[in-house]
């Protein structure tokens, strides 16, 4: 599989909703896997398609328990609250404090077409409400919000 090139900062395609994945081929698998060999070499913990410029409703997300694939997701619910700094493989240094549910329950389709249903905390669900904004066109920078003065990174 090949790595593909994550894009940064001012790349319009970070800002743009994207589309709904109508077929599961080829052509999406060959995606999935590209995603999969660029995470794993940017050290990351999510990566959406339009990080690496395709405009699908597709993310990956391995936060230490393997290998997640997320196809045209829905978030189905979310609960609490919880605040974290953050950071973005499209945003290389940069960091802030961003405030997302502590809860979340999500509906999303595999590479096999079969409709998923996941739920998780913590960074769980950071993960996927981080990559589901990116969806979007959302970008973690318009969440920063004033880290407090009780926080401890």
């Amino acid at each position: 599989m090949a790595k593909r090139t994550i894009m940064t900062e001012d790349a319009p395609c970070l800002y743009k909703k994207c589309r709904e994945v109508e077929k599961f081929d080829e052509k999406l698998f060959e995606l999935l896997d590209d995603m999969r060999d660029t995470l794993y070499e940017a050290d990351g913990v999510g990566l959406a398609a339009p990080q690496v410029g395709i405009l699908k409703r597709v993310f990956i997300i391995d936060i230490g328990d393997g290998l997640m694939e997320f196809i045209n997701p829905q978030i189905m619910e979310t609960s609490g609250e919880q605040g974290e700094m953050e950071g973005c493989l499209s945003f290389p240094g940069k960091r802030g404090y961003v405030v997302r549910p502590n809860y979340v329950r999500v509906r999303a389709y595999n590479r096999k077409g079969e409709l998923m249903e996941y739920e998780g905390e913590e960074l769980f669900a950071r993960a996927i409400m981080h990559e589901n904004d990116h969806l979007n066109g959302e970008v973690y920078l318009r969440l920063v919000q004033e880290t407090p003065k009780d926080y401890r990174d």
